[in-house]
């Protein structure tokens, strides 16, 4: 009996032990880190110049910004636009940059039309310290890109706009550009995949190895070539099973928010969308 009485009080005493370290329920793991650099496309804010967008970056809290070319950057660069910059005014977008305490890596470029474009173009982008150019170039210019990505050691990622907008709506027209050319991958635009009916996961599993930089957006409703822009998270995407197709690739780029909507007032709906993507990508579910 006292061999009973012994082995039971011992067990409630394990019992009790465990009670105080659990606080007497099993607490939920830690949100785990997401691997790659979140940022967010200037394009955003495109309707302020360009110190009050690297302002409205910060105010957001990120620290990575993605320029557009077709920006025209205010009177402090003489509402220039990135393509008709001296070398000096190169130098004060640095140190706009830098003085925010910003990184640009990349820049889309929607504007270059000849060899003699792109070629200064990366020339430029070589100053400034990019690493990658965003852009959606002619099948003609692929080996252009490559060469010069070779020479100035910087990339081009393909961006896709919706069917009917673009020639790469559908990754499989990208997997024909990097073929053969290392120095050319992919900038997988999550929306416009969205509206053209593709499931965004798959796109990415589909450009696995490729993908330089990713555009984050939502829309309304799938399959909608003309649905609305909304916050991140508050329309059709999955943006749990993006972050784990992400993580299952062992993603280390760049993630960039692209807010298209209320653009007089949107760095809210960033910060928004940021939360609601930083809070779903962090959720690591068994087998992802």
């Amino acid at each position: 009996m006292k061999r009973v009485i012994y082995f039971l009080s011992a067990v409630l005493l394990a019992g009790a032990m465990i009670s105080c370290n659990t606080g007497g329920s099993q607490k939920e793991p830690p949100p785990a880190p997401v691997p790659w650099k979140t940022g967010v496309a200037l394009y955003s804010f495109n309707r302020f110049p360009f110190p009050e967008t690297l302002k409205k970056a910060d105010s957001a809290g990120l620290k990575y910004v993605e320029g557009f070319s077709f920006h025209k950057l205010g009177s402090e660069f003489s509402d220039k636009t990135l393509l008709q910059l001296s070398d000096e005014e190169i130098d004060k977008l640095k140190k706009n940059i830098e003085d925010q305490g910003l990184f640009m890596k990349s820049i889309y470029v929607g504007d270059a039309k000849t060899p003699e474009q792109w070629l200064h173009y990366f020339e430029m982008g070589k100053k400034i310290g990019l690493e990658f150019f965003v852009s959606e170039p002619q099948p003609e210019e692929w080996n252009l890109l490559d060469s010069l990505g070779s020479v100035y050691g910087i990339k081009t990622a393909i961006h896709q706009h919706a069917k009917g907008e673009s020639y790469y709506w559908h990754p499989d027209s990208v997997l024909k550009a990097v073929e053969g050319r290392p120095n050319i991958g992919a900038c997988a635009d999550v929306g416009h995949w969205a509206r053209s009916g593709l499931d965004p996961a798959e796109c990415l599993k589909t450009l696995e190895n490729h993908i330089i930089s990713v555009h984050l957006k939502d829309v309304a409703r799938a399959g909608e070539i003309k649905a609305e822009y909304v916050v991140i998270g508050k329309g059709a995407l999955d943006f749990q099973k993006i972050g784990e197709e992400l993580r299952r690739q062992n993603f280390s780029g760049y993630v960039y928010i692209e807010q298209e909507a209320n653009w007089d007032n949107n760095v809210p709906d960033v910060i928004e969308g940021l939360e609601h993507f930083n809070k779903a990508a962090s959720i690591v579910t068994p087998g992802s």
